[in-house]
């Protein structure tokens, strides 16, 4: 197993993307290798400096690297050997299992979808956001941004996709699919919500429970939660100010904690043929270290294998 890590990408990159490698390898991993993409003479400086033993890691040279404020399509064409074109290149010849980046979110999308190409029947790709709920588990809202329109069969899809990253990676039995809308009853929405219940309802791949209101979405009612992107990234982005409020007020609860996006790291492109992992742009080492297990899981419990599965079936 070879997982790559762009070393150049986020706020803190390359010091605490090497810090995360030095976490992750604190504990003997068996048959992993690591493959390092950046600035080669830095990225060896601070593995020496942080004392990180070298037998399963590999440097590839980037002498170029994609800024988060860049176009990410026009940015990939024209950097070639920036770190994340070599990373979906190395990826898509093999070279490596999965690419981790917590660099430019954008080029990350753009790089999965056109250098791996999504799994056959998947129309669109998804991210998701973990949601941490009120009994200690972990819920997924998805989308949490990248599809802001949607049609019905792609929040279809995004519940199977969905389901079978919580089963396998997160440990959920049976999860519980719930379409976020305005009320519980059948027919409440907009005409979005409206066409999407059916098909769920109608889905023999998921567990269907009906439509979650705001106030569930915190609590154990489902534990896939399905949405457009729009709505997915309000809900994302108003869970990580109540992290950021309890901080700033000096409370401590074991509950809001649990909101720290970096106990869980990245979250995957669910529906791309390979698995990559997006991070956030202000990673820390953290963050890094988690990004790594979350890839090292997806590969063996052979996840992609089970989706193009699905969606063939």
């Amino acid at each position: 197993m070879n997982i790559g890590l762009d070393m150049m990408g986020g706020d803190y990159a390359p010091l605490e993307a090497v810090k995360g490698v030095a976490q992750y390898l604190s504990n003997p991993q068996t048959g992993i290798s690591l493959t390092l993409i950046g600035d080669k003479a830095t990225i060896e400086e601070l593995l020496a400096a942080h004392a990180v033993p070298l037998t399963s890691i590999q440097i590839v040279h980037a002498e170029q690297v994609i800024e988060m404020h860049e176009h990410p399509t026009k940015a990939l064409k024209e950097k070639q050997q920036s770190s994340i074109a070599i990373g979906f290149h190395l990826l898509a010849s093999g070279k490596i299992d999965a690419f981790i980046s917590a660099g430019n979110t954008g080029a990350m999308m753009v790089g999965a979808l056109f250098s791996i190409k999504a799994i056959e029947g998947v129309s669109r790709p998804t991210i998701g956001a973990y949601i941490p709920r009120e009994n200690g588990s972990l819920g997924l809202l998805l989308d949490a941004g990248i599809n802001a329109d949607c049609k019905p069969e792609n929040l279809n899809q995004f519940a199977i996709l969905g389901s079978l990253f919580a089963e396998h990676i997160l440990g959920i039995e049976n999860p519980k699919v719930g379409l976020v809308n305005i009320g519980e009853e059948e027919g409440k929405g907009n005409i979005l919500a409206q066409v999407t219940y059916p098909l769920l309802k109608e889905n023999s791949l998921i567990n269907f429970v009906g439509n979650i209101e705001g106030r569930d979405i915190l609590m154990d009612k489902s534990d896939v939660m399905v949405c457009e992107g729009f709505t997915g990234n309000v809900v994302l982005k108003m869970a990580e100010s109540v992290y950021d409020i309890v901080k700033r007020r000096g409370i401590e609860d074991e509950h809001f904690d649990r909101f720290n996006f970096e106990m869980y790291g990245g979250v995957p492109v669910l529906g791309v043929a390979k698995p990559v992992i997006i991070g956030h742009g202000i990673s820390h080492a953290t963050a890094f270290k988690n990004m790594i297990a979350i890839a090292q899981r997806m590969i063996e419990k052979d996840l992609l294998k089970k989706m193009q599965d699905a969606f063939t079936n």
